[in-house]
C-alpha cells in the first residue's frame, strides 16, 4: 500500500478526477438485472464506500465522473458481438436510455458539477466515449477507478486508462464483483500490477490531512 504522503502526491484534487462505474439503479439498485451483483455491492460495503469517496471527493474540490451504461429502446448501436451482451438483451431489467434503470443508485450523489457519459456500446467506460477527451481538457493525471463490475467493466477500465497514459488509482473496498471472491483475486493478480491499490479510509485520509504549502 502507498504511504498518505505518495497517495497525497497522487491523488492531488487539481489533477485527479474520480471515476464511477455502473453505479446505475439497474445495476447495483434495489431493483437490479443482476441481483447477485447488487447484492455483493451493497453487502460487501462497495457502494457505500463509493458514495464515501464521491462525497468527500465533492467537498475537496476532485472532479467526480459517472460513467454509465445504456442501450437505446431499439438496441440499435449496441453490441451482439459476445454471450454477454445477448444475455443482457434477455434480462427482465433493461438499462434504457432516459428510465430509472440507468439514475446513479443511491447513496451516491451526483451534484451540478459531476459529468455523467453515457455509452451505448462496448465493455469499456473509455472506450468509445466522451470520457477520454474531457480527462485532458480537465487537467487530469490521475484516475480514480470506482464501482462494478470486477469481472468486466473495471479492468477494462484500467487498462484502458493506463495504456491512455493516466495514472490509476483504485480503491480496494470501493469495486466488487462475483463471486465476493472475485474481486479481491483480480487486484491482487492483475489489478496491483498496473495501478496504485489503496483503501478508501487511506484516500479519504489523503485528502484530509493538510497539503505543503
Amino acid at each position: 500500500m502507498p504511504s498518505y504522503e505518495q497517495l497525497r502526491e497522487l491523488l492531488d484534487p487539481a489533477t485527479t478526477v474520480l471515476m464511477t462505474v455502473e453505479c446505475q439503479q439497474g445495476v447495483v439498485g434495489t431493483e437490479s438485472a443482476l441481483p447477485e451483483l447488487a447484492d455483493e455491492a451493497r453487502s460487501s460495503g462497495c457502494l457505500a464506500n463509493v458514495a464515501r469517496l464521491v462525497s468527500a471527493a465533492h467537498q475537496a474540490g476532485v472532479q467526480v465522473l459517472h460513467a454509465v451504461a445504456e442501450r437505446r429502446p431499439d438496441g440499435r448501436g449496441a453490441n451482439r458481438n459476445a454471450r454477454l451482451f445477448r444475455a443482457a438483451g434477455r434480462l427482465p431489467v433493461q438499462q434504457l436510455s432516459g428510465t430509472k434503470a440507468v439514475r446513479i443508485a443511491p447513496p451516491v450523489e451526483v451534484t451540478d458539477e459531476d459529468f455523467v457519459v453515457r455509452r451505448l456500446h462496448g465493455l469499456s467506460p473509455l472506450a468509445g466515449t466522451d470520457v477520454d477527451p474531457l480527462l485532458r481538457n480537465l487537467g487530469c493525471r490521475t484516475l480514480m477507478v470506482t464501482g462494478v463490475s470486477a469481472n468486466v467493466a473495471i479492468p477494462n477500465a484500467v487498462f484502458d486508462a493506463v495504456n491512455l497514459g493516466y495514472t490509476v488509482v483504485v480503491p480496494s473496498d470501493a469495486i466488487a464483483g462475483v463471486p465476493s471472491d472475485y474481486a479481491p483475486a483480480m487486484i491482487r493478480n492483475t489489478l496491483s500490477l498496473v495501478a496504485t491499490i489503496a483503501t478508501t479510509e487511506d484516500i479519504l485520509g489523503s485528502w484530509k490531512r493538510p497539503r505543503p504549502v
